[in-house]
């Protein structure tokens, strides 16, 4: 366990809001409770995306997260959904934000095309072992373990600032968990390029059909413990405080997490169970001596690896947010 200083401690987030693209998936992934099916969600407009945007200036969001449903690689479509995600992202820097692309696996060049109008991205690794390719996973082609690697990879290349993770309790072992961990921390000493690893808990949804429970509370503690202890020290753990809280929360940040995620106004993956607020997780977490504090969606050490365009935005968010220290 990593000791609770006798002094303060900071615990980071993002004040982020979500843009997506699509909810439509060609995976389906019986825990999920995002997915609709193909021809069944409306793409999101520039038009709609702007005027979202619009009403969020001045209202202290930096994050802009592209969260978005997967068109199939072999869809006459692809071309057109990566265009949406490609132009939501321009137009999100165009109004003063960062975006932060999660869109499923994309190839190289399609990640080496979204690099100059992103700050970093993301991909959840989930869970390596095989074994849940035939429950639940059984229709997701694109959560193949080693397509996932391929695009924690692909992101270390190109020299993207990158967030991963395991979704936990989804029928995976304790041994499990610990390989997907090592093999996170293995990728992360080739490129070093991996700057979050969310330990996110399977809680049941009202759109599910896993129907399982609830991950353990003091399993994911004692995770957190080993996964400081197994990932490299320049890698933040981050914990969703809308899926743990309380005892449970302040317990986590003791064993080694340091960051709560993108806070917003809604978890699109997890419907059911909103964000609390700043002003709600400031009551839980002073009593124990925890700071929250803003981030931006990358983090310094990985400013350089930017665009000088990029550079020149974080830099300007960095100004503030020591303004408002």
């Amino acid at each position: 366990m990593v000791p609770l200083a006798a002094s303060t401690c900071r615990v980071t987030y993002s004040p982020a809001y979500t843009l997506v693209p699509t909810y439509e998936c060609f995976n389906r992934c019986t825990y999920c409770n995002f997915r609709a099916a193909p021809g069944k969600s409306p793409w999101l407009s520039l038009t709609t995306a702007r005027e979202k945007l619009e009403a969020l200036q001045n209202q202290g969001v930096i994050e802009i997260l592209i969260l978005s449903g997967e068109v199939h690689p072999r869809s006459p479509r692809r071309a057109s959904w990566f265009q949406q995600i490609y132009e939501l992202c321009r137009l999100a820097l165009e109004m003063g934000f960062l975006p932060h692309t999660n869109a499923g696996p994309l190839s190289l060049a399609e990640m080496e095309q979204l690099k100059p109008v992103n700050v970093s991205m993301g991909l959840m690794l989930e869970q390596l072992t095989p074994t849940l390719q035939a429950t639940v996973h059984r229709h997701a082609p694109s959560k193949f373990p080693a397509l996932r690697l391929q695009q924690l990879a692909q992101a270390g290349k190109l020299k993207i600032p990158f967030t991963t993770g395991l979704l936990l309790g989804i029928g995976e072992t304790a041994s499990d968990r610990r390989e997907t961990l090592q093999a996170i921390a293995q990728i992360h000493r080739q490129f070093g390029h991996i700057q979050e690893v969310i330990l996110q808990p399977y809680h049941p949804g009202s759109q599910e059909t896993f129907g399982g429970h609830a991950f353990g509370s003091q399993d994911l503690i004692e995770l957190v413990a080993i996964a400081r202890d197994l990932l490299p020290p320049e890698i933040t753990l981050q914990i969703p405080p809308n899926l743990v809280s309380g005892s449970v929360l302040t317990a986590c940040l003791n064993a080694g997490a340091r960051d709560l995620g993108g806070i917003g106004p809604q978890d699109e993956v997890n419907p059911d169970y909103p964000h609390p607020n700043y002003t709600e997780l400031t009551k839980q977490l002073e009593p124990h001596a925890w700071q929250l504090t803003p981030r931006l969606p990358v983090y310094p050490q990985y400013d350089e690896w930017l665009p000088a365009a990029l550079q020149r935005h974080v830099e300007s968010h960095r100004r503030q947010l020591r303004g408002r220290a």
